[in-house]
């Protein structure tokens, strides 16, 4: 995997970001429609991926969710729409973050340096318990792999990172803040994060997400992952 791909399809914002990131020592490349950001990702895989949302042809949403079909690197959406309906289905679609343009270059890079932490950090200590067990729900911190039923799940590297957090800590609350900065390693950031990824893992993990049994909000406060 190499640097950093924009899929981006004005072409001034494209090469504005490309150039700033290579300044901060970032290799960058650039891509002016979904198609062609596929094409690059499946032949020349990133390690990280930029993605406007408002794209000809494919747009933003429908590239993240193919992107997510073979690759799970993670993926910043850089756009304009700052509605909170976007936002949430970005998320929603697969992407792990979200900036609203116009975007300050320290500002990505400081994203940028904590998905890079969180890629080399390991994702849990606990070497005496290699099997966090809830119920029906099995998570492997050091197999990377995560079961329901005895049979494994497809999930991304944030999710697995957020299930092993609260797994580390059953039935003991963790805020949305301290998820922020335990998870994505960010001191200051936008909560709809946890809240987006809690909602997608639930889809996966729980029978009935409407009543959930294990990844269980505590309202005012947080969330737990209980037995």
């Amino acid at each position: 995997m190499t640097g950093v791909l924009v899929i981006e399809d004005d072409d001034r914002i494209r090469l504005s970001l490309v150039l700033a990131l290579e300044d901060e020592g970032y290799p960058a490349r650039g891509a002016a429609t979904a198609e062609e950001g596929l094409r690059m990702q499946r032949g020349t895989p990133a390690d990280t991926v930029l993605v406007d949302l408002m794209l000809p042809g494919v747009d933003g949403f429908e590239c993240i969710r193919e992107i997510r079909r073979f690759d799970d690197v993670p993926i910043v959406v850089v756009s304009a729409r700052d509605d909170t309906h976007d936002i949430v289905a970005a998320l929603e679609a697969g992407a792990d973050d979200y900036l609203v343009k116009p975007v300050a270059i320290k500002e990505l890079t400081a994203r940028l340096r904590a998905l890079k932490r969180r890629a080399r950090t390991p994702v849990a200590d606990v070497p005496e318990v290699p099997t966090l067990t809830f119920g029906e729900l099995e998570i492997l911190p050091d197999g990377g792999e995560v079961r329901l039923g005895g049979a494994p799940i497809a999930v991304t590297r944030t999710e697995f990172r957020l299930l092993c957090e609260l797994g580390q800590h059953p039935g003991r609350v963790l805020s949305r803040q301290q998820l922020l900065e335990r998870v994505w390693g960010y001191t200051v950031g936008d909560e709809r994060l946890v809240d987006v990824h809690v909602g997608r893992l639930r889809q996966k993990i729980e029978r009935d997400t409407t009543a959930p049994r294990h990844l269980v909000t505590v309202r005012g406060l947080g969330y737990k992952l209980q037995r």
